[in-house]
């Protein structure tokens, strides 16, 4: 028998449709419901991919008793965290405060009027592992809701008035930030096996960025050290598809050997950004391959018919974390034969004790080269055999955040590969965004089988000016710009505010919560106040205006209050901060009738391309052709016709 999930897209809450929990989405009905039975609200948030979800969906959520107490007891609500992260940035927060500590499934306890007075992650069905069961935790708090209620409402209030008040001051926005973050990641380099830390290991590729920024800018080659090593750990791990490409999600070892298998479009749009810039700082060309193979499982796995770019790719199949990755080596030897199937165990680590529950993970940890291709012919046997296996569960909504990242992905992998396939892929899919997820200047956060999800939070606008800059950057087309220009205007009007500093996360259009949440850490994405600062940084620096400088400036000394205790977690602030702190190389372009378009392929990757639309005071045409102003900062070389002196000049920059 369905609940009232039946009706929704989202997959995550299609999953749980046919749970005998009554579960409601987030809507007045569900509260209402609670309000007329007076029950408490059991809430609980994840995603459709999320490997420990189905875990308490197989455990507690499939199973009658622990349904039969929550429908005699409660009002269940289950929200995807990818279409409302208004609601999951808020109990999140909340989740956090109790436990120190969160992840997905989010699993809160709360009154009719959404004040959170129980919360954490995961539960098992009965007490393990020192874990409190599900059963006994129901079971206690409706007791406690029915003669303690008092003090749980006086618990609610607490943590509400907590958050609310949670106000960070401005700081001042100075190198000593970006010192503080070099600090910490030196101390916390995992030098062997790359990253930072223990177990689990997350990619986090806009820490690496920042990294290699700060040796772009600075000639830090312990930066860049840390950089490369864990870019080539995490490609020579498990974590990366050696059959398929692609990466999944974090390891859960120090070696980056077993992952959290599910993939994710974003965690793949950043470590493409991650390995270009690895590849335009080296000149490596195994940098690029490991890019262009990701962007070859994005293609191929990942990519909607309208050029849009699905969300995830499950951990699980046949109830099985992992089982559609892991190999024996009688398996492999019987695909390819005895000389390439044994060549293959031997490079890739599949051995008859297994890595991982008796079968092994293909991984490059023990290969005297990364590089070796003399294998690649055999992948495709390896990758058709299996697609024969039970296929993955694929999150097909299409994210406007999440596809700006790959957009902005692509566009680097083009200007470092000049495959003209990937800006058309990103072209494609900022036009899907276009047509599909934006009505003027309103973006949604997704659709699914055509039908939209929630208006727009500040994640989506900051992260499709991203990608809008980005495709300016790679063809320096003024439309892009343009697009550019309104919708960071629009993100001021909608999300910013004038009071306190900061933008937040939701904005008019959006439902009243509890409060209005601003996210400003950098986790596994890089935030929304993050990349808008980042984008005002640019912005300005192409066009300057004497208000968006004043958002800017507000900005970068709001977010450095929030990053002042830990500054390595806001590596894309800091990446901002950087650039505004010293300038990257400026190149503004007065043009007379001369052909630019590989003008993006010739110029450092980080430089701001300029173009007039015509001469203006201070910017003439020299000798009547198209004519080049250099600038970094108040210093600018003199104006030159010829490029090719320009590029030479801005080689010697960079040297």
């Amino acid at each position: 028998m369905s609940n009232h999930l039946k009706h929704q897209t989202s997959p995550y809450l299609l999953q749980h449709a046919e749970n005998p929990v009554d579960w409601y989405p987030w809507s007045e009905e569900a509260f209402s419901k609670a309000r007329a039975e007076d029950k408490p609200v059991f809430l609980s948030i994840g995603y459709s991919t999320c490997h420990w979800c189905h875990v308490m969906a197989h455990e507690s959520f499939e199973d009658h008793e622990i349904a039969d107490i929550l429908n005699k007891y409660y009002v269940s609500i289950k929200v995807d965290k990818e279409e409302r992260p208004d609601i999951d940035g808020i109990y999140m927060a909340v989740c956090q405060a109790f436990t120190g500590s969160g992840g997905w499934p989010a699993s809160i306890f709360m009154t009719a009027d959404q004040k959170p007075f129980f919360a954490g992650t995961y539960f098992p069905k009965t007490a393990r592992y020192g874990s409190v069961g599900l059963k006994e935790l129901l079971l206690t708090i409706h007791r406690k809701w029915k003669s303690e209620r008092d003090a749980l409402l006086r618990s609610a209030d607490k943590i509400t008035e907590a958050l609310n008040r949670r106000h960070a001051p401005a700081s001042q926005a100075d190198e000593a930030l970006l010192d503080a973050a070099l600090q910490w990641y030196t101390q916390n380099f995992d030098a062997l096996f790359g990253g930072f830390g223990g177990a689990p290991k997350f990619p986090t590729p806009h820490n690496l960025l920042f990294l290699m920024q700060q040796y772009e800018k600075h000639g830090n080659y312990q930066a860049l050290n840390m950089a490369e090593i864990t870019l080539q750990k995490m490609y020579a791990g498990g974590i990366f598809d050696h059959i398929g490409y692609g990466f999944c999600r974090y390891s859960t070892d120090r070696y980056y050997l077993v992952p959290h298998f599910e993939k994710m479009l974003y965690d793949n749009a950043l470590l493409m950004l991650a390995y270009c810039k690895a590849y335009e700082l080296t000149g490596r060309s195994f940098y690029l391959e490991v890019a262009q193979k990701t962007a070859s499982y994005v293609f191929t796995e990942m990519t909607a018919p309208n050029g849009g770019f699905y969300s995830a790719q499950d951990a699980d199949s046949d109830g099985e974390e992992g089982k559609y990755y892991v190999f024996t080596p009688e398996e492999i030897i019987g695909l390819l034969g005895q000389a390439d199937g044994a060549a293959f165990c031997e490079r890739f680590g599949i051995t008859k004790a297994g890595n991982f529950e008796g079968k092994s993970i293909p991984n490059l940890l023990h290969a005297k080269s990364l590089t070796d291709k003399r294998l690649d012919h055999v992948l495709p046997v390896l990758r058709e055999y299996r697609r024969g296996r039970t296929h993955l569960h694929t999150d097909d909504k299409i994210l406007t955040a999440w596809n700006a990242l790959m957009i902005a992905a692509l566009c680097r992998l083009y200007q470092c590969s000049q495959n003209p396939s990937y800006l058309e892929a990103a072209k494609r899919a900022q036009e899907f965004i276009e047509n599909n997820l934006c009505s003027q200047n309103t973006l949604s956060v997704s659709v699914r089988n055509g039908k939209l999800s929630e208006h727009g939070f500040l994640d989506d606008y900051a992260s499709y000016i991203f990608a809008l800059l980005s495709l300016y950057d790679v063809t320096l087309e003024r439309t892009f710009l343009r697009r550019a220009v309104e919708l960071t205007e629009e993100t001021v009007i909608r999300y910013y505010d004038s009071e306190h500093g900061g933008f937040y996360l939701s904005g008019p259009d959006n439902e009243t919560l509890l409060f209005r949440p601003k996210e400003c850490y950098d986790g596994a994405l890089p935030s929304g106040n993050s990349l808008i600062a980042y984008v005002l940084v640019r912005l300005n620096a192409l066009l300057p205006d004497a208000n968006l400088e004043n958002i800017r400036n507000k900005q970068l000394a709001y977010m450095a209050g929030e990053a002042e205790r830990s500054p390595a977690g806001f590596s894309m602030f800091l990446m901002a901060l950087s650039d505004f702190l010293e300038p990257p190389v400026l190149i503004t372009v007065v043009p007379n009738g001369e052909d630019l378009s590989d003008l993006p392929f010739a110029v450092p990757s980080d430089a701001i391309v300029k173009i007039l639309d015509r001469p203006l005071e201070g910017y003439k045409l020299l000798n009547d052709k198209t004519t080049f102003y250099v600038c970094r900062g108040h210093s600018c070389l003199p104006p030159m016709n010829k490029r090719q002196l320009m590029l030479e000049i801005l080689k010697q920059e960079q040297n």
